[in-house]
C-alpha cells in the first residue's frame, strides 16, 4: 500500500519526532529510505521510545519548541524539505485540564507556526497536519464521525485540536492553494503500540501495573474508543502524502484513518484481553477513589473516505495489535535490541499489508 520508491531519498521534515508516534514514524520512514530531519522537545517521558530504540541514529534531530516561530522557520528553511509532517502536540486529555494555556499554545498556535514556516519554504510540496479523532464535536451518538462533521471539543485538549483543524483549513484556503502546496489534516483513533510510556493513557497504565504485579486501576471501563496499532494511521498518512504530493487540489482535505468498526471496543475489553495475554498473572479493578474530569464515553471514526479515495485500509485486527504491543514490551523487559525489534514489527506489518491488499 505504501510506495517504497516514492519515499527513497525523499526529504521529510517531522515535528514531534521524539514522541511515541513520531518515533514510530521516524523508524518507518528510515525503513523506506527517506532523508529525515526532526524538530521537537526532549522526549516527554522516562523511559521513552526515542531513546530506547536509538531513533537519534536515524534522523537529523533538532531540539526546539514549535511555540518559537523563528526557530521552527529557521529549521525548516535550512533543511529544505519536500514534505512536512506536523506531529508535535500536547496529546493528553487529563493533562489539558491542568495546563490549558500550554495545551492551546502548543496545539493551536504551534500548528499555525509550523504552517507559516512551511508555506514560506519554497521547497515544500506537501504538508500533513496531524490532529485527533477528538477534534469532532462529540454528541455521544452511535454513529461514527465523518470528515464533514463539525469541529468541537469539551476538554481543552479536544478543543485545541478542533482549533488546529480550523487553522489548517484557513491556511489551506488563504495561502497553500495559491502556492500549489498540498495541505491535509489527518485524524486517527486511539493509537497503541510498543514504546508508549505516557501517563494517564490506558495501555501504558496497564503495562506499568503488570510490571509491578499490581491490579490495573480502570477509571472508565465502559468508554468506547477506536483502538488501532500506531502503524495503521502512519501508513495512511504516508499513502495520503504520496497522493497529495502529486495532486494537491484533490487531496487537500481532512481525513480519518481509524480502525475497522468492530475494533471500536470499550475499555474493559482492552484490559481483560491484556490480562489474559500477559505471560504472568494479572488483574484489574475499578478506580472509584477520585473524581474524574469529563471524558467522552462514545467515539468512532468513519473511514469510508480514506478507503475509497486512497486505497488505504486497516491491516491488523485489534487483538493482533494488542499482541504486538505486549510482545514489544516483553522484549524491552528482556533487554532486546529495540531498534531492531521495532524494525522487525514494521517489516511484519508491511508484509501483512501486501498480503491483505
Amino acid at each position: 500500500m505504501i510506495d517504497k520508491s516514492f519515499w527513497k531519498g525523499r526529504r521529510v521534515f517531522i515535528t514531534g519526532h521524539t514522541g511515541f508516534k513520531g518515533s514510530w514514524l521516524t523508524i518507518l520512514l528510515d525503513h523506506l529510505g527517506a532523508n529525515l530531519k526532526g524538530f521537537a522537545l526532549l522526549p516527554p517521558t522516562q523511559p521513552n521510545l526515542f531513546t530506547v530504540a536509538k531513533v537519534n541514529e536515524l534522523i537529523e534531530s533538532e531540539i526546539g519548541d514549535i511555540k518559537n516561530l523563528e526557530k521552527i522557520s529557521e529549521s525548516i528553511s535550512a533543511f529544505r524539505p519536500e514534505i512536512v509532517i506536523h506531529m508535535a502536540a500536547q496529546s493528553l486529555v487529563r493533562y489539558s485540564y491542568d495546563e490549558p494555556i500550554e495545551t492551546y499554545s502548543v496545539n493551536a498556535l504551534g500548528t499555525a507556526h509550523v504552517l507559516e514556516a512551511a508555506k514560506n519554504c519554497d521547497s515544500v510540496r506537501a504538508v500533513i497536519s496531524v490532529t485527533t479523532d477528538k477534534c469532532y464535536e462529540n454528541k455521544e451518538w452511535v454513529w461514527a464521525y465523518r470528515e464533514n462533521d463539525p469541529m468541537g471539543g469539551y476538554d481543552p485538549y479536544s478543543s485545541s485540536k478542533g482549533c488546529a483543524e480550523l487553522i489548517t483549513s484557513s491556511y489551506r484556503k488563504s495561502f497553500y492553494k495559491d502556492k500549489g502546496i498540498g495541505l491535509a489534516s489527518v485524524r486517527a483513533g486511539n493509537v497503541i503500540g510498543g514504546g508508549d510510556w505516557a501517563i494517564d493513557r490506558l495501555v501504558p497504565d496497564v503495562l506499568r501495573a503488570f510490571e509491578k504485579n499490581q491490579p490495573v486501576l480502570v477509571r472508565n471501563p465502559n468508554a468506547i474508543r477506536p483502538w488501532q496499532h500506531v502503524l495503521e494511521p502512519l501508513s495512511g498518512y504516508l499513502k495520503l502524502t504520496e497522493l497529495l504530493y502529486d495532486d494537491a487540489n484533490q487531496y487537500s482535505e481532512g481525513w480519518n484513518f481509524g480502525p475497522n468498526e468492530q475494533d471500536a471496543k470499550d475499555v474493559s475489553y482492552i484490559v481483560e484481553y491484556m490480562v489474559e495475554a500477559w505471560p504472568e498473572k494479572a488483574t484489574w479493578k475499578l478506580d472509584d477513589t477520585v473524581i474524574q474530569p469529563y471524558e467522552a464515553n462514545y467515539l468512532k471514526l468513519d473511514i469510508s473516505k480514506a478507503r475509497q479515495k486512497t486505497g488505504w485500509q486497516p491491516s491488523w485486527i485489534l487483538e493482533e495489535s494488542l499482541n504486538k504491543t505486549i510482545d514489544w514490551h516483553v522484549a524491552w523487559l528482556d533487554k532486546k535490541d529495540m531498534q531492531a525489534f521495532t524494525k522487525n514489527q514494521i517489516s511484519q506489518f508491511m508484509t501483512h499489508q501486501e498480503v491483505t491488499k
